[in-house]
């Protein structure tokens, strides 16, 4: 009863103050006729309190996704199922799903009823234009007696999580000098092939065949001991993302660090669809990926990166140099000034691809200007030094720029040039 009080609406607290002061009224004049027309305005808030919170209505509630990952600007349907699970049906119920103001506005609806063990569903579509993963839920159910009187309100605590992840292209193939150079020729090797000596063996387990025992080490262990299976070499990459500030201009969506991490995604999945083992690092230091579903765990890693204060890439390039092994370095890369580039050039050694994608951020700041001369110096630097400079002007997309990371370092010509 304490809980059907504290939900009464706005009408219903007037209807309250209502019958109250008809009340006093009837005792003051002695106006039997007024006493019941209090009686009754007094008992109407009343009743339908005790009628709301004696409900014991039970729902069971299911939210599903699709798809769990959209892209910035795409949209992604909710779906709400609602299970009367009780043999008794259910009166006038309002829903309210919890969503982040990035996502819009929050949906409500209204089910009049649903009767015994029916199930309603109830389709929604929210959409962002910024990257994230954003809570969905927890639902709230309101029910309401039939004279809007007394209102409950009832949560779930299900939620899920939408992944909004950046925007990715489609780029041209391109054979990539670099890009096996971590593996040699082919890339399955068979231990079996190599010299006794060179063999790595592990215990013999159950279901092993027996023609792959190795007896030089059993001798040696004193138990059975195997070659091992074939393993598969694949080469391996580094992709190296800007993310400071300083280096990037504009704000929202339409910021160069947004194209940035939109050119780094797509240069990610792309690489990563072609077999190529992946690392990403920002000037922060490397981050995790995992090996298995490398496209979706890029994704999801991009979807939540966000620029840095730093203003060095020392972190970053420290990283690139820790790694090893790498035949093909792609760097996307913001504002980046003559000391910075020396030291980004030093990352590449040997027979490592070296790809810059280099922002022209200040076509962000002031499309009316062309490249300064701290870019061109920066460029040239990188060039000189073996890498393959791409220019990415404001408004260009990556894969328009894309084949020009095949051909030697040309500078390449984008959206606006002549």
């Amino acid at each position: 009863m304490t809980s059907g009080l504290k939900a009464l609406t706005a009408r219903g607290r007037s209807f309250l103050a209502s019958g109250v002061a008809a009340l006093l009224c009837a005792f003051i004049l002695g106006e039997h006729d007024l006493l019941r027309i209090g009686v009754l305005i007094l008992s109407l808030p009343l009743l339908a309190a005790m009628v709301v919170a004696r409900t014991r209505y039970r729902l069971s509630c299911a939210r599903r996704l699709d798809p769990p990952r959209a892209e910035v600007g795409s949209e992604a349907t909710v779906t709400l199922r609602l299970e009367n699970v009780t043999r008794l049906p259910t009166g006038l119920l309002m829903i309210e799903d919890t969503v982040p103001y990035a996502l819009g506005a929050r949906p409500r609806f209204v089910l009049d009823r649903v009767e015994a063990k029916g199930v309603r569903e109830i389709d929604y579509r929210v959409r962002s234009d910024l990257r994230g993963r954003f809570t969905i839920g927890p639902l709230a159910i309101r029910i309401s007696d039939p004279f809007g009187l007394v209102e409950l309100t009832r949560a779930f605590t299900i939620t899920d999580t939408l992944v909004v992840t950046p925007q990715v292209v489609a780029l041209p193939h391109v054979r990539l000098a670099g890009e096996w150079s971590g593996g040699g020729e082919s890339r399955t090797r068979s231990v079996a092939a190599a010299g006794d000596d060179d063999v790595a063996p592990r215990e013999y387990r159950q279901g092993d065949d027996l023609r792959r025992v190795h007896w030089r080490s059993t001798a040696r262990r004193g138990e059975l001991m195997v070659r091992r299976e074939e393993q598969q070499w694949q080469s391996r990459g580094a992709l190296l993302l800007d993310t400071r500030r300083y280096a990037h201009r504009g704000e929202g969506p339409r910021s160069s660090f947004e194209a940035a991490v939109s050119a780094a995604a797509s240069i990610g999945v792309h690489l990563a669809h072609e077999g190529l083992g992946l690392r990403l690092i920002t000037d922060q230091g490397a981050e995790h990926l995992t090996d298995s579903g490398l496209s979706r765990s890029l994704l999801d890693t991009l979807a939540v990166v966000r620029a840095g204060t730093a203003r060095s890439l020392e972190f970053g390039v420290g990283a690139l140099r820790q790694g090893g092994g790498d035949g093909l370095i792609v760097a996307v890369l913001g504002y980046l000034d003559l000391e910075q580039a020396q030291e980004l050039a030093r990352a590449r050694h040997g027979n490592v691809t070296g790809v810059a994608v280099m922002l022209d951020v200040s076509g962000w700041e002031h499309p009316e200007l062309g490249e300064n001369e701290e870019f061109k110096a920066a460029r040239a630097m990188l060039a000189g030094t073996g890498w393959r400079v791409v220019r990415l002007a404001a408004g260009a997309s990556v894969a328009s720029v894309w084949q020009e990371a095949a051909r030697g370092g040309r500078f390449a010509a984008s959206r606006g040039d002549t």
